[in-house]
């Protein structure tokens, strides 16, 4: 299993559908398990943080027409200016984003507390010089997008963990700004998301954050180990 893919992938497993989304993940095989997804706002189509692949501008047209695609985090410009410049439309990016311009081939447009009038609430995460992530709230479904301080491959979990918090922040987890936010589901950027019970689910791995944070750095030393 490689650590990332960096060739186009031809083929994707679909992941996390529900009436107004889809997600994806390019590349099955990869131990970060990338995962992209597509929300669906009155017929407008926005792409989150895609990796592409052979077949998704299929999986897009079930749900409308793309209107733009979204970086939600500093390091996750992925595909986005090739998707974006296949569907003639802009690449959104969060206003306090600083360095991300120049690295994106393709027309820049910004957005600040909601995406572009489409009642998606965007939520500063984190916001320092090395690290800078929007989350994504749309209240009239209930479907949260977190991109990097939740997910639930393996290395982000610990123990019997649902959803894990990024191990960098374990020990001081974004509580705050997640605070008041009771999703129907939980989208991340690494793995499938929580499609149940996802208020609870995401409350407890911010509250055990610290907690797990032990086991979750020993197993993540064990597995980078020589064997």
């Amino acid at each position: 299993m490689t650590s990332r893919a960096d060739e186009r992938a031809t083929e994707f497993r679909e992941i996390d559908r529900f009436e107004d989304g889809i997600g994806w993940i390019a590349h099955p095989d990869e131990r970060m398990q990338r995962a992209s997804h597509a929300l669906a706002v009155d017929g407008d189509v926005w792409v989150i943080d895609p990796v592409d692949a052979e077949g998704i501008d299929e999986l897009f047209a079930e749900f409308g027409d793309v209107t733009g695609v979204v970086v939600t985090l500093d390091r996750h410009k992925r595909d986005a200016a090739a998707v974006a410049n296949r569907h003639d439309v802009p690449v959104y990016l969060p206003e306090f984003f600083d360095g991300v311009t120049d690295e994106i081939d393709a027309a820049v447009a910004r957005f600040d507390d909601e995406l572009s009038d489409t009642g998606i609430r965007a939520i500063t995460v984190v916001d320092n010089r090395f690290w800078q992530e929007v989350a994504l709230y749309n209240p009239a479904d209930g479907t949260l997008v977190v991109p990097e301080t939740v997910g639930t491959v393996a290395f982000f979990r610990a123990g019997d963990e649902e959803l894990g918090v990024h191990p960098m922040l374990r020990l001081n987890p974004p509580r705050t700004a997640l605070r008041g936010v009771a999703p129907e589901r939980v989208l991340v950027g690494h793995g499938a998301g929580v499609m149940a019970d996802a208020a609870r689910v995401l409350e407890t791995a911010l509250a055990n954050s610290r907690k797990g944070a032990p086991r979750l750095y020993a197993t993540t030393v064990w597995e980078l180990l020589p064997v």
